[in-house]
């Protein structure tokens, strides 16, 4: 028996590779295929079964390439009714992969279909549990991701049901028996996700909070208190999973094409949103007017996801070599709607005498001397970033919402603006500059950096309205 677990960071995503006796099986597969086939094939085992635990809402699952691709069989749990031809299983239900077995648990609450998959080794022994958004590391699934139906539950609903499924399928399993989780943190899948990215039953009997002992009362109330909300292209991606896609292949031969710089230039005045994927100190010194810059080099398809119109036609500027990776990165979280790439990137821009932008940025040791004289601090960091510690009078105003309040900004008043390392605030920099705001410069190193300065730094205290 052998099992690989395969992360994507920028996705907060586990897929898993399991095998026995030349028979594989897929749990969870991200959108390309390349991945699961070269470990296939380097291991010599054919994929049989590719196991999906729900429809996922966070990104484009590549069960149906893959399967194209190898004849595998797609299995979800109860529920699921897809537009593709799946095995729809029973709860209880058991698949032989060479030795081994996988049962079927169903495990309804994260959505109706949500299913874990229990793993017995060669002696019929409970092993590992893949727990998809069911359970994650120090944590469980959101109850409020569901496609709506034609009976909508409400999140409410779903956590009593998730109730149900953790006493009655997950607590029972022997402390031993590993956890394979969907999602590690970063992922908006679920509140509070542990670091790690497995753990075992028994330590999540221990410490995780939604298996603590309270009533079912007490747990809905928990589950569902201080859910922000979710990034928008969610329901999108859960419905283009239930319907099916075109081919991976076909996606990156169509979206990946060149563009010189005239056509680049005739697509954005014709609306398309130019998007930068180069690393904001690139980013900063130079820029086609208008861009948004969300670098490769982050979580780059959670911030896609969270800030742009999955609807939106865009074109691209990379770094050299990174027009392929930016495409498929797009389409892992559903975003196709790609015109092309900009051939030479931005110095063919820069170039062909087209006008540039940029973004001033100063050091942390100058922000600090400029905030002790009174210029304003702005914070782009989370609410909990910003209420552990921050400078002292800054106001918050969370990236995800930096669009839709920039108007409480004076488009006047000089701002120094800062994140956590500075890969958010370079990302709030290009929408600001795109909404006409640019009396601002940009504090390199963010505030890990202005830690190390004389600036004052605040307790706990609510920002300035």
């Amino acid at each position: 028996m052998y099992i690989e677990q395969l992360y994507t960071g920028c996705l907060s995503e586990a897929a898993y590779y399991i095998e026995s006796n030349g028979e594989a099986a897929i749990i969870d597969p991200i959108r390309e295929s390349a991945p699961y086939l070269a470990l296939s094939s380097k291991r010599g085992a054919k994929i049989k079964y590719i196991f999906e635990t729900h429809f996922h809402a966070d990104f484009v699952s590549g069960h149906i390439d893959l399967a194209r691709k190898t004849g595998a069989e797609i299995v979800f749990g109860p529920h699921a009714n897809p537009e593709y031809a799946v095995i729809v299983a029973t709860d209880g239900q058991e698949f032989q992969l060479g030795g081994i077995s996988i049962k079927v648990l169903h495990t309804p609450g994260h959505t109706m279909e949500s299913t874990c998959y229990l793993l017995r080794d060669e002696n019929g022994k409970d092993h590992a549990l893949f727990s998809g958004d069911t359970l994650f590391v120090g944590a469980v699934g959101r109850p409020d991701l569901a496609v709506k139906s034609a009976q909508p539950l409400t999140p409410a609903d779903l956590a009593s049901m998730m109730y149900d499924s953790l006493q009655g399928k997950i607590m029972p399993l022997a402390d031993e028996v590993i956890v394979y989780p969907a999602h590690g943190a970063g992922s908006s899948c679920g509140k509070g996700i542990g670091k790690e990215t497995f753990s075992t039953i028994g330590v999540q009997k221990a410490s995780n909070y939604a298996l603590q002992p309270m009533s079912r009362a007490a747990f809905i109330a928990e589950v569902t208190a201080d859910l922000p909300p979710p990034p928008p292209y969610y329901f999108e991606d859960a419905r283009i999973n239930m319907l099916g896609y075109d081919a991976i292949d076909d996606v990156m031969e169509r979206n990946a094409r060149s563009l010189s710089p005239s056509e680049f230039k005739a697509l954005q005045k014709a609306g398309s949103l130019v998007l930068d994927t180069r690393i904001p100190d690139a980013f900063s010194e130079g820029f086609v007017p208008g861009s948004i810059n969300i670098g490769l080099n982050g979580q780059f398809a959670i911030w896609v996801g969270t800030l742009l119109d999955i609807h939106q036609p865009m074109i691209l500027v990379t770094a050299p070599g990174k027009e392929e990776e930016s495409v498929l990165r797009l389409a892992r979280v559903g975003y196709e709607r790609v015109r092309g790439v900009l051939q030479g990137g931005f110095d063919a821009w820069a170039a062909a005498g087209w006008p540039t932008d940029h973004i001033d940025s100063i050091s942390p040791e100058a922000a600090a001397d400029l905030a002790d004289k009174g210029l304003m601090v702005l914070d782009v960091r989370n609410p909990d970033e910003f209420a552990a510690a921050h400078v002292q009078d800054a106001l918050n105003i969370p990236l995800a919402q930096i669009a839709a309040k920039a108007d409480r900004l004076d488009p006047d008043e000089d701002i120094l603006l800062h994140c956590k390392s500075g890969y958010r605030s370079m990302i709030a920099a290009s929408i600001l500059k795109s909404k006409g705001i640019d009396g601002f410069v940009n504090v390199r190193g963010g505030f890990d950096a202005l830690l190390d300065t004389r600036i004052s730094i605040a307790s706990p205290i609510m920002a300035r309205p």
